[in-house]
């Protein structure tokens, strides 16, 4: 890992650090987000430009889930997924309200049936009869 988390001080703009804990693929799509509104710092809406510290409290929407981090480390290099994950901390609330989301989800998505098209000739006369259209 990057010898930034030694120094407490070290404050990285808000887009690298999303981009670097890879909550986005690209700084593109971060600021983005940001720009939309998306991104939260210390309660208050974030603008690209702004510094993130250790200690400070993120909240990132990306679409149905949102995330409440804590900042761990302020690093601006992109290393791998597994070190990225020690960028920052998750809230246990935020953590379970996303599971849940999840779930729902999934649970939908499992009740939905979809069909397999547009219907054949024989299924459109019968639906005809049905609905009494002879």
């Amino acid at each position: 890992m990057t010898t930034e988390s030694d120094n407490p001080t070290v404050s990285v703009r808000i887009d690298k650090w999303l981009w670097a804990a890879r909550f986005f693929k690209t700084r593109a799509l971060a600021v983005e987000s940001i720009g939309g509104g998306k991104v939260q710092v210390n309660g208050a809406r974030a603008k690209r430009s702004k510094l993130v510290h250790a200690g400070d409290q993120v909240r990132i929407r990306k679409g149905p889930y949102e995330y409440q981090v804590t900042v761990r480390v302020a690093a601006e290099r992109r290393g791998s997924a597994k070190d990225s994950v020690l960028f920052y901390e998750e809230s246990d609330e935020s953590r379970a309200a996303r599971e849940r989301l999840q779930e729902q989800h999934r649970s939908v998505a499992r009740t939905f049936q979809t069909t397999k098209g547009r219907p054949t000739k024989k299924e459109r006369r019968d639906l005809d009869r049905l609905k009494g259209r002879d």
